[in-house]
């Protein structure tokens, strides 16, 4: 059986000048909705019944996250403030993936946000479910953004640290 590996990288642009509609983000609190991204995926990703984070470095988590009988492991390793990489332990058939988000500024006050991602299956890859997997990744990587904003806006993303985020 051979391995073979799907990557797929995209960049949203978090401010537009152009765009008096969009309220800028600063870079703080951009990197602030991505850690409670981390911690709090579930805040970010529909259908996710339960994380538990079982182990904790000064840079890193380790969590268990549950959607349904699905189980997932992995580690999210934090390099403050520019980018946060999310390891998925290999488990069923897949043999390992990895996101990465980071953050990009080519001009101050310039922001967008890059998303990596690297899947490793076993065999060769369908065409067809890779092209809805990169959809279905766009979508949550907007729906990320989207809910970052609404944080900020909610004063959830301050100079001193995330607040705590009441789900009910």
């Amino acid at each position: 059986v051979s391995s073979a590996a799907m990557h797929f990288h995209h960049l949203i642009q978090i401010n537009d000048p152009l765009d008096p509609r969009t309220e800028p983000l600063t870079r703080e609190q951009l990197w602030q909705g991505l850690v409670v991204r981390a911690e709090r995926p579930e805040v970010f990703l529909l259908g996710m019944d339960e994380c538990r984070i079982f182990g904790r470095t000064g840079h890193s988590l380790d969590r268990q996250l549950r959607f349904g009988q699905l189980l997932i492991h992995d580690r999210v390793i934090f390099d403050p403030p520019q980018q946060v990489h999310y390891q998925v332990e290999p488990y069923a058939q897949v043999a390992g993936a990895s996101l990465v988000m980071r953050i990009e500024e080519p001009q101050p006050g310039q922001l967008f946000l890059r998303f990596e991602y690297r899947l490793h299956t076993e065999g060769a890859g369908d065409a067809e479910v890779d092209e809805f997997r990169k959809s279905a990744w766009r979508e949550a990587d907007i729906d990320t953004v989207r809910m970052i904003r609404q944080l900020a806006a909610s004063g959830l993303l301050s100079p001193e640290g995330p607040k705590a985020i009441d789900l009910h």
